[in-house]
Protein backbone atom coordinates (compact mmCIF):
# COMPACT_ATOMS: atom_id res chain seq x y z
CA UNK A 1 0.00 0.00 0.00
CA UNK A 2 2.57 2.18 0.91
CA UNK A 3 4.44 1.90 -2.70
CA UNK A 4 1.01 2.52 -4.51
CA UNK A 5 0.64 5.44 -2.50
CA UNK A 6 3.82 6.81 -2.90
CA UNK A 7 3.88 6.12 -6.74
CA UNK A 8 0.41 7.84 -6.95
CA UNK A 9 1.88 10.87 -5.16
CA UNK A 10 4.84 11.34 -8.12
CA UNK A 11 1.85 10.72 -10.91
CA UNK A 12 -0.73 13.47 -8.96
CA UNK A 13 -0.29 16.23 -11.67
CA UNK A 14 -2.21 13.91 -14.03
CA UNK A 15 -4.21 12.36 -10.81
CA UNK A 16 -8.33 12.96 -10.96
CA UNK A 17 -11.36 11.06 -9.86
CA UNK A 18 -12.02 9.52 -13.12
CA UNK A 19 -8.78 8.30 -13.87
CA UNK A 20 -7.65 6.95 -10.43
CA UNK A 21 -7.51 3.28 -10.29
CA UNK A 22 -10.15 1.47 -8.26
CA UNK A 23 -6.89 -0.09 -6.38
CA UNK A 24 -5.45 3.48 -5.22
CA UNK A 25 -9.26 4.48 -4.71
CA UNK A 26 -9.03 1.53 -1.93
CA UNK A 27 -5.84 2.33 -0.40
CA UNK A 28 -6.37 5.57 0.64
CA UNK A 29 -10.05 5.09 1.73
CA UNK A 30 -8.12 2.35 3.85
CA UNK A 31 -5.34 5.06 5.03
CA UNK A 32 -7.84 7.07 5.68
CA UNK A 33 -9.91 4.34 7.98
CA UNK A 34 -6.51 3.52 9.42
CA UNK A 35 -5.85 7.14 10.77
CA UNK A 36 -9.50 7.32 12.33
CA UNK A 37 -9.04 4.01 13.91
CA UNK A 38 -5.28 5.18 15.37
CA UNK A 39 -3.90 2.06 13.93
CA UNK A 40 -2.04 4.35 11.66
CA UNK A 41 -0.76 7.93 12.51
CA UNK A 42 1.04 10.15 10.48
CA UNK A 43 3.88 10.54 13.31
CA UNK A 44 4.54 7.92 15.47
CA UNK A 45 6.68 8.78 19.09
CA UNK A 46 9.46 6.75 19.41
CA UNK A 47 9.67 6.70 22.96
CA UNK A 48 11.90 9.23 24.41
CA UNK A 49 10.90 13.16 24.59
CA UNK A 50 10.56 14.92 21.65
CA UNK A 51 11.45 12.08 19.47
CA UNK A 52 9.24 11.23 16.44
CA UNK A 53 8.76 9.10 13.84
CA UNK A 54 6.92 10.86 10.33
CA UNK A 55 4.74 8.70 7.75
CA UNK A 56 5.28 10.57 5.06
CA UNK A 57 3.52 8.35 3.14
CA UNK A 58 0.58 8.54 5.47
CA UNK A 59 0.49 12.87 4.86
CA UNK A 60 0.55 12.24 1.04
CA UNK A 61 -2.49 9.68 1.32
CA UNK A 62 -4.37 12.55 3.01
CA UNK A 63 -3.60 14.97 0.30
CA UNK A 64 -4.55 12.52 -2.54
CA UNK A 65 -7.58 12.23 -0.87
CA UNK A 66 -8.65 15.55 -2.57
CA UNK A 67 -7.90 14.67 -5.98
CA UNK A 68 -10.27 11.29 -6.04
CA UNK A 69 -13.37 12.75 -5.14
CA UNK A 70 -15.35 15.73 -6.23
CA UNK A 71 -16.96 18.31 -4.04
CA UNK A 72 -20.52 17.04 -3.01
CA UNK A 73 -23.43 18.29 -0.80
CA UNK A 74 -22.77 17.04 2.88
CA UNK A 75 -25.51 16.86 5.10
CA UNK A 76 -25.05 17.17 8.77
CA UNK A 77 -28.49 18.23 10.73
CA UNK A 78 -28.90 21.50 11.03
CA UNK A 79 -25.74 22.10 8.59
CA UNK A 80 -25.28 21.95 5.06
CA UNK A 81 -21.30 21.29 3.40
CA UNK A 82 -19.90 21.17 0.19
CA UNK A 83 -16.51 19.55 0.10
CA UNK A 84 -14.71 16.36 -1.31
CA UNK A 85 -14.82 14.17 2.06
CA UNK A 86 -17.48 13.50 4.42
CA UNK A 87 -17.63 14.42 7.88
CA UNK A 88 -16.04 11.67 10.51
CA UNK A 89 -19.34 9.44 11.86
CA UNK A 90 -21.72 10.94 9.08
CA UNK A 91 -21.43 7.49 6.95
CA UNK A 92 -22.34 4.05 7.98
CA UNK A 93 -18.69 2.35 8.20
CA UNK A 94 -16.58 1.98 11.22
CA UNK A 95 -17.24 2.17 14.90
CA UNK A 96 -19.95 5.01 15.53
CA UNK A 97 -19.83 8.28 17.99
CA UNK A 98 -20.78 6.49 20.88
CA UNK A 99 -18.47 3.82 20.60
CA UNK A 100 -15.63 6.25 20.09
CA UNK A 101 -15.74 6.91 23.46
CA UNK A 102 -15.32 10.76 23.15
CA UNK A 103 -17.82 13.98 24.00
CA UNK A 104 -18.50 15.76 21.30
CA UNK A 105 -20.22 19.10 21.85
CA UNK A 106 -21.91 20.78 18.75
CA UNK A 107 -21.48 22.38 16.64
CA UNK A 108 -17.53 20.76 16.86
CA UNK A 109 -16.62 19.47 13.61
CA UNK A 110 -14.53 16.59 12.95
CA UNK A 111 -13.37 15.51 9.17
CA UNK A 112 -12.69 12.19 7.86
CA UNK A 113 -9.44 10.53 8.79
CA UNK A 114 -9.02 12.21 11.79
CA UNK A 115 -8.65 10.30 15.37
CA UNK A 116 -10.46 10.89 18.41
CA UNK A 117 -9.00 9.22 21.80
CA UNK A 118 -11.35 8.02 24.63
CA UNK A 119 -12.84 10.54 26.74
CA UNK A 120 -11.56 12.95 24.54
CA UNK A 121 -13.85 16.29 25.33
CA UNK A 122 -14.29 18.53 21.64
CA UNK A 123 -16.33 21.60 22.74
CA UNK A 124 -17.17 23.62 19.47
CA UNK A 125 -13.77 23.13 18.09
CA UNK A 126 -12.34 21.79 14.48
CA UNK A 127 -10.43 19.04 13.92
CA UNK A 128 -8.72 18.17 10.47
CA UNK A 129 -8.01 15.18 8.54
CA UNK A 130 -5.34 13.06 9.62
CA UNK A 131 -4.95 14.79 13.09
CA UNK A 132 -4.58 13.02 15.96
CA UNK A 133 -6.53 13.64 19.54
CA UNK A 134 -4.93 11.31 22.44
CA UNK A 135 -7.15 9.91 25.50
CA UNK A 136 -8.72 12.36 27.43
CA UNK A 137 -7.71 15.70 26.07
CA UNK A 138 -9.78 18.62 25.90
CA UNK A 139 -10.15 20.76 22.48
CA UNK A 140 -11.60 23.89 23.92
CA UNK A 141 -13.95 26.06 22.19
CA UNK A 142 -12.64 28.23 19.06
CA UNK A 143 -9.92 25.95 19.02
CA UNK A 144 -8.30 24.23 15.89
CA UNK A 145 -6.17 21.34 15.16
CA UNK A 146 -5.00 21.08 11.85
CA UNK A 147 -4.94 18.43 9.14
CA UNK A 148 -2.20 15.55 10.64
CA UNK A 149 -1.49 17.60 13.74
CA UNK A 150 -0.77 15.43 16.59
CA UNK A 151 -2.16 15.96 20.44
CA UNK A 152 -1.11 13.40 23.06
CA UNK A 153 -2.95 12.48 25.71
CA UNK A 154 -4.70 14.72 28.55
CA UNK A 155 -3.67 17.82 26.71
CA UNK A 156 -5.63 20.79 27.35
CA UNK A 157 -6.32 23.45 24.10
CA UNK A 158 -7.11 26.41 25.43
CA UNK A 159 -10.43 28.56 24.10
CA UNK A 160 -9.50 29.68 20.42
CA UNK A 161 -5.91 28.09 20.33
CA UNK A 162 -4.92 27.39 17.01
CA UNK A 163 -2.67 24.42 16.00
CA UNK A 164 -1.25 24.05 12.16
CA UNK A 165 -1.59 21.53 9.77
CA UNK A 166 0.66 20.06 7.28
CA UNK A 167 -1.57 21.42 4.56
CA UNK A 168 -1.85 25.28 4.91
CA UNK A 169 0.63 25.80 4.08
CA UNK A 170 2.24 22.31 2.56
CA UNK A 171 4.66 21.28 5.81
CA UNK A 172 7.15 18.47 5.46
CA UNK A 173 6.27 17.82 9.21
CA UNK A 174 3.38 17.72 11.61
CA UNK A 175 2.97 19.43 14.62
CA UNK A 176 2.99 17.51 17.89
CA UNK A 177 2.06 18.45 21.00
CA UNK A 178 3.04 16.02 23.03
CA UNK A 179 1.31 14.31 26.37
CA UNK A 180 0.06 16.87 29.73
CA UNK A 181 0.63 19.81 27.87
CA UNK A 182 -1.17 22.99 28.55
CA UNK A 183 -1.79 25.74 25.52
CA UNK A 184 -3.58 28.76 26.52
CA UNK A 185 -6.16 30.58 25.32
CA UNK A 186 -5.84 32.40 21.80
CA UNK A 187 -1.89 30.47 21.37
CA UNK A 188 -0.57 29.51 18.16
CA UNK A 189 1.88 26.24 17.45
CA UNK A 190 2.42 26.06 13.65
CA UNK A 191 4.77 24.37 10.86
CA UNK A 192 5.95 21.15 12.46
CA UNK A 193 6.71 22.72 16.08
CA UNK A 194 7.31 19.65 18.44
CA UNK A 195 6.35 20.78 22.42
CA UNK A 196 7.30 18.30 24.41
CA UNK A 197 5.61 16.30 27.42
CA UNK A 198 4.30 18.71 30.18
CA UNK A 199 4.67 22.18 28.80
CA UNK A 200 2.76 24.77 29.81
CA UNK A 201 2.14 27.51 27.38
CA UNK A 202 0.60 30.89 28.56
CA UNK A 203 -1.97 32.78 27.13
CA UNK A 204 -0.98 34.04 23.41
CA UNK A 205 2.11 32.54 22.69
CA UNK A 206 3.12 32.21 19.05
CA UNK A 207 5.44 29.67 17.94
CA UNK A 208 6.45 28.35 14.26
CA UNK A 209 9.91 27.45 12.95
CA UNK A 210 11.32 31.21 12.87
CA UNK A 211 10.36 32.14 16.26
CA UNK A 212 12.93 32.33 18.41
CA UNK A 213 12.79 30.61 21.73
CA UNK A 214 15.12 32.22 25.00
CA UNK A 215 15.71 30.03 27.43
CA UNK A 216 16.12 32.76 30.52
CA UNK A 217 18.33 30.19 32.73
CA UNK A 218 20.92 29.90 30.07
CA UNK A 219 20.39 32.37 27.37
CA UNK A 220 19.96 29.95 24.91
CA UNK A 221 18.49 30.91 22.09
CA UNK A 222 16.53 27.88 19.82
CA UNK A 223 13.88 27.30 17.21
CA UNK A 224 11.07 24.74 16.54
CA UNK A 225 10.93 22.53 19.99
CA UNK A 226 10.10 23.33 23.45
CA UNK A 227 11.87 21.09 25.80
CA UNK A 228 9.73 19.10 28.13
CA UNK A 229 8.71 20.97 31.41
CA UNK A 230 8.92 23.91 30.05
CA UNK A 231 7.09 26.99 31.06
CA UNK A 232 6.44 28.89 28.64
CA UNK A 233 5.37 32.94 27.69
CA UNK A 234 5.41 35.71 25.27
CA UNK A 235 8.38 38.10 25.48
CA UNK A 236 10.58 40.44 23.05
CA UNK A 237 14.73 40.50 22.32
CA UNK A 238 16.44 43.54 21.13
CA UNK A 239 17.63 44.25 17.88
CA UNK A 240 21.33 44.23 17.87
CA UNK A 241 21.62 48.05 17.33
CA UNK A 242 19.13 48.48 19.72
CA UNK A 243 16.78 50.23 17.51
CA UNK A 244 13.86 47.96 17.96
CA UNK A 245 12.45 44.64 19.64
CA UNK A 246 10.66 41.50 17.68
CA UNK A 247 8.83 38.83 19.62
CA UNK A 248 9.83 35.53 20.93
CA UNK A 249 8.56 32.82 23.03
CA UNK A 250 10.43 32.68 26.87
CA UNK A 251 10.43 29.76 28.65
CA UNK A 252 10.59 31.20 31.98
CA UNK A 253 11.31 27.80 34.21
CA UNK A 254 10.97 23.88 33.69
CA UNK A 255 8.79 21.81 36.09
CA UNK A 256 9.32 17.68 36.71
CA UNK A 257 6.44 15.53 36.02
CA UNK A 258 6.15 15.94 40.13
CA UNK A 259 5.90 19.41 40.42
CA UNK A 260 3.56 19.48 37.25
CA UNK A 261 1.02 17.01 38.91
CA UNK A 262 0.77 18.57 42.10
CA UNK A 263 0.82 22.21 41.08
CA UNK A 264 -1.69 23.78 38.90
CA UNK A 265 -1.56 25.61 35.65
CA UNK A 266 -2.50 28.46 37.72
CA UNK A 267 -0.25 28.95 39.92
CA UNK A 268 2.79 27.58 37.63
CA UNK A 269 1.91 30.59 35.41
CA UNK A 270 1.46 32.93 38.10
CA UNK A 271 5.32 32.34 40.16
CA UNK A 272 7.18 32.35 36.65
CA UNK A 273 8.11 36.49 36.99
Amino acid sequence: MKALIDKAWEERGDLSPASASPELKQAVEECLDGLESGRYRVAEPLGAPGQWKVNQWLKKAVLLSFRLHENEVIEAGYARFYDKLPLRWSGDSGPGIRETGARVVPPATVRRGAHIGHDAVLMPSYVNIGAFVGRGTMVDTWATVGSCAQIGSNVHLSGGVGIGGVLEPLQANPTIIEDDCFIGARSEVVEGVIVERGCVLSMGVYIGQSTRIYHRASGEITRGRVPAGSVVVPGSLPAADGSHSLYCAVIVKQVDEKTRASTGVNEILRHAE
